[in-house]
């Protein structure tokens, strides 16, 4: 048994919010600057290169990327060898996401009821995801979201009869009715299979998977590209005003379902798609 103190949690998360925030993954910007290459647009091949120099000051300023500096999502994988002391998990996970947020003077967005709202002033609470795995050691993915894009992100309940076709079919028309709205180009994340609430999760978590890695098995390796290619044939392009690249990349994760059911959800993330892992 590995005993891991709240506090040290607490110190991972807030550096962690801080630097997702400020710098994004090395492959997402060399992907943004593979497409700005061969982008054939000129408005659209300028747009890329504005967001290239945004990156760059960003990270050498160390300020944030985007002002919508997003809602807290944590991946946690807890080993069960591991023995948190000095407190709650959950708890030490917020306190780290407030901490980061405000000595961070990262905007705080989230309101403490849906309806009634009122900010909560230090972006907490954060959406937690908690796995209980092998092991003594503790893994956190911390993804802040950003609502220009989450806003556009959509599931559906096909059911079995379904075609790739359709499939294929629900993800351009998802990027289609967002249009310029989530800060194209964009990063799907495509969850297919579950329930309804696994569903959007996997979509949740296909966004936090490198954009450098394709889905290990074959099927779903050609089907995001099949995805990627049909998504790019919108013209929406950079920023909404036409082009070849309308979509970065597009990842899928799927998992077993009902045999009466195919859930399929997209989360649209903007260009700003950030995601930091930690392992403490």
């Amino acid at each position: 048994m590995r005993e891991i103190k709240c506090e040290t949690i607490t110190k991972a998360v807030a550096e962690a919010c801080i630097k997702a925030n400020r710098e994004l993954p090395d492959d997402l910007c060399n992907l943004i600057s593979e497409c700005g290459a061969k982008e054939t647009c000129p408005l659209a091949k300028s747009i890329f290169a504005d967001m290239e120099k945004n990156l760059d000051i960003a990270r050498n300023e160390q300020m944030p990327i985007c002002q919508d500096t997003g809602m807290a999502v944590i991946f946690a994988e807890v080993g069960q060898d591991v023995h948190i002391v000095g407190g709650s998990f959950e708890d030490a996970v917020n306190r780290g996401v407030s901490q980061g947020y405000v000595d961070g003077l990262l905007r705080c967005s989230v309101v403490k009821d849906p309806i009634l709202r009122g900010n909560t002033g230090d972006n907490t609470p954060a959406v937690i995801h908690t796995r209980i795995v092998e092991g003594d050691r503790i893994m956190l993915k911390i993804a802040p979201k950003g609502f220009g894009s989450e806003n556009m992100s959509r599931l559906k309940m096909f059911t079995p009869a379904a075609s790739e076709q359709d499939i294929i079919g629900f993800v351009v028309e998802t990027v289609k009715i967002a249009g310029g709205n989530p800060c194209p180009p964009v990063v799907l994340g495509v969850g297919i299979g579950g329930d309804f609430e696994k569903c959007a999760m996997l979509a949740k978590q296909a966004l936090c998977r490198p954009v450098s890695e394709r889905n290990k098995n074959d099927y779903y390796k050609d089907l995001e590209k099949k995805m990627l290619d049909a998504v790019n044939t919108l013209d929406i392009g950079a920023q909404g005003f036409g082009g070849d690249i309308t979509a970065l990349a597009v990842n899928i994760e799927y998992y077993p379902t009902h045999i009466a059911g195919l859930p399929v959800s997209v989360n649209v993330g903007c260009h700003v798609t950030r995601h930091e892992e930690i392992f403490i």
